[in-house]
């Protein structure tokens, strides 16, 4: 572990002090400000501060003074797991700092299913997926467009068993018409702590790489679809998108798109009614950008045109006869 000697007087600890010894369950790695470094567990992540098990002592850490928490993995975990997860401070997702092993897509859909969701509407559905623990979801704008009463279908895993569990304080969060995102907040009160999916590089693709998707076709939940990445540059109406065999259909829309090391590559958005094998998936690039600079596309219920209000474009001047 290290600490750098402002980061100690800041928290009120004293100088000189060296820890060797960590549980060997689970680390966290807690990267601070000033470039110092508190390695632990996280016994508790609170609004204004990060509570972490030192070993022998707890210390509290203010969130202001927390860059990011990169959490190791437990040594007991298994083959192909990530050894590192890396938070990104203020993109409010997680990646993975070491790149997994590639697995079947029977095992990772066991791991990954519990993070996939579907997404009421009144005036229709589809799907989305957790980005954090603590509720935040991405599903597709066109899921939602127009609605505010919102409900989240989620199957939680509970003694080997899938429990169904509907949740109806949903929460807009931000929304982006162009790139066809948004980003939700589950806030029931008595809700649990959600499984999250990580993030994963598009750019690491390969054309004719398997990767496939989970979502709610035609509102079959829980759906697995798999096929090949056609290609990952597919121009339409100005925007790139990621082009795959593995089947899309209605109710998919907003659900996630996998590699086979189990990380979001993309957000699945539409597909050519005319053909089959020819789905569509909004880059994963695309989807980091847009919760990076989630504030920049805000939700607010008092102006249901928000983020986006235009002008009338001016007129053009016309000359007068003298």
């Amino acid at each position: 572990m290290s600490i750098g000697r402002g980061a100690v007087a800041g928290l009120g600890l004293g100088l000189g002090l060296a820890w060797g010894w960590m549980p060997a369950t689970l680390a966290e790695t807690v990267l601070l400000r000033d470039g110092a470094s508190v390695t632990g567990r996280i016994l508790a992540e609170k609004k204004d501060q990060y509570v972490v098990d030192l070993g022998y002592t707890v210390l509290s850490i203010p969130r202001g003074e927390v860059v990011e928490v990169v959490q190791e993995a437990k040594s007991d975990e298994k083959p192909g797991e990530p050894a590192l997860i890396q938070e990104i401070r203020g993109g409010l997702y997680a990646v993975a700092a070491t790149p997994p092993a590639e697995r079947p897509v029977r095992e990772l859909v066991q791991e990954l299913g519990e993070s996939v969701v579907q997404v009421r509407a009144p005036s229709g559905l589809g799907s989305g997926f957790f980005v954090t623990e603590d509720g935040y979801l991405i599903t597709n704008f066109h899921v939602i467009e127009g609605e505010t009463r919102l409900s989240v279908e989620v199957y939680h895993q509970h003694n080997g068993q899938l429990e169904r569990r509907s949740y109806k304080d949903v929460r807009i969060v931000a929304m982006n018409k162009f790139a066809d995102l948004a980003l939700l907040k589950v806030e029931d009160k008595d809700a649990p702590p959600f499984k999250r999916l990580l993030l994963g590089d598009p750019g690491s693709l390969s054309v004719g790489e398997r990767v496939f998707a989970i979502g709610s076709p035609l509102g079959l939940e829980r759906t697995v679809t798999e096929g090949i990445l056609s290609t990952k540059t597919r121009q339409m109406g100005g925007s790139l998108y990621l082009q795959t065999t593995a089947p899309i259909n209605p109710g998919n829309s907003g659900g996630p798109l996998f590699n086979l090391r189990g990380e979001v590559v993309g957000v699945t958005n539409m597909k050519l009614t005319f053909g089959e094998g020819l789905g569509f998936a909004i880059p994963g690039d695309e989807l980091k950008y847009f919760l990076n600079h989630r504030d920049a596309f805000a939700y607010d219920n008092d102006n249901p045109s928000n983020p986006f209000r235009y002008l009338e474009p001016p007129s053009r001047l016309r000359a007068t006869a003298p």
